[in-house]
């Protein structure tokens, strides 16, 4: 069994593979966590995705979640939090007071509007280590980690025989699962599996800001008008990571590729600035940008690749692609070894549901 990506899709596919176990290889070009799985914000919400297909999964992988927290022996940062909503300015504040009682720390020029979760519903984990957990843990039940670049799958009489690497390579496989986050459609050829596009964001890290497990999205305007959600999640190990500034920018040919603006990473620290003197004061570590995995209808890609036997994807997951990636690993697992999934109906994130890309 070949796993193609080593971000937090391919992880946890891997792993759970591995625990029914399934000898599997990942391949990635690049490394572990490279791309989104290690540049994200790692939010967990229990009930936000509920009224839409991904409500189910979202429950589902967020129990998961925690019971992994345990089972994999690893402190990778998982911790719950209490959630809130604020408003702020990058000149001036909004007007009135706090709508719901503030943490103290929150003593800038933005206002907390609502309180969007608990301990109970949100909770955090630190997706680098994260995915890298669920590798080791793979890892020391046989899988094999395999740097290469995928050009394309191998089939035989309609079927998956392997994958073909850069170099003239084929590693052969009775099944391949792709997981490449926005990168899957380059690298597959002529398989009929819809477009997955490449959303760009950008994010800071601040270091020396000593703040509570208190996630924030922010209503934000800067000097000249314009409007973004910064999110701000503070992490068990002392630093905060900000994110939310989108760029169009198109998806470059891999993660090392990817270009970091300096003047949004430097808005982004602005911003946290301006909601709190502890973090207007914190030294910005590490300026990231990533491209998050998004398919035409919202929804992601888990199932079997349409006429390829052996052929399977888990993709397009957008900004809930750590939150689910317990689940979609699982339940992959199950339609893998089993024939069908038990833990989630999947028959919404089927790739059949779209059109193929044009080419595929």
């Amino acid at each position: 069994m070949i796993v193609c990506g080593a971000g937090v899709m391919g992880a946890s596919v891997a792993y759970f593979l591995a625990r029914r176990g399934v000898g599997v290889t990942v391949v990635e070009r690049s490394g572990v966590a490279c791309a989104a799985s290690g540049k994200s914000g790692g939010f967990l919400a229990l009930d936000w995705c509920d009224g839409s297909p991904l409500g189910p999964l979202a429950r589902k992988s967020f129990a998961l979640h925690a019971e992994l927290a345990k089972q994999l022996g690893t402190d990778y940062g998982y911790r719950r939090m209490d959630t809130f909503m604020m408003s702020a300015r990058e000149r001036g504040a909004p007007t009135g007071g706090h709508r719901v009682p503030a943490p103290h720390w929150l003593d800038g020029a933005g206002v907390v509007t609502a309180a969007l979760g608990t301990t109970e519903t949100t909770a955090q984990v630190t997706p680098a280590r994260f995915t890298a957990a669920l590798l080791d843990a793979a890892h020391a039940r046989g899988t094999k980690l395999r740097i290469g670049l995928v050009e394309g799958i191998a089939r035989r009489d309609g079927a998956v025989g392997g994958v073909m690497l850069n170099g003239g390579e084929t590693l052969d496989a009775d099944a391949v699962v792709l997981a490449m986050g926005p990168w899957t459609g380059r690298a597959v050829g002529r398989l009929p599996l819809p477009s997955v596009y490449g959303l760009k964001g950008y994010s800071v890290t601040l270091a020396g800001a000593d703040v509570p497990a208190h996630a924030l999205f922010v209503d934000y305007r800067t000097a000249d008008g314009r409007a973004f959600e910064p999110e701000i999640f503070p992490r068990p190990d002392g630093e905060v990571y900000v994110c939310g500034m989108a760029d169009p920018a198109p998806l470059p040919d891999s993660p090392d590729g990817v270009e970091v603006s300096e003047v949004s990473c430097a808005t982004l620290a602005r911003a946290a600035g301006r909601v709190s003197s502890t973090l207007a004061a914190a030294r910005i570590t590490r300026r990231q940008a990533c491209y998050r995995p998004v398919t035409d209808d919202g929804l992601p890609l888990i199932g079997s690749v349409p006429g390829v036997a052996g052929a399977y994807v888990a993709t397009g997951h957008g900004p809930w692609g750590i939150l689910n990636a317990p689940a979609t690993g699982l339940a992959l697992a199950e339609l893998i070894t089993e024939g069908a999934a038990s833990l989630v109906d999947l028959r919404p994130f089927d790739p059949a549901r779209l059109p193929a890309a044009r080419g595929g």
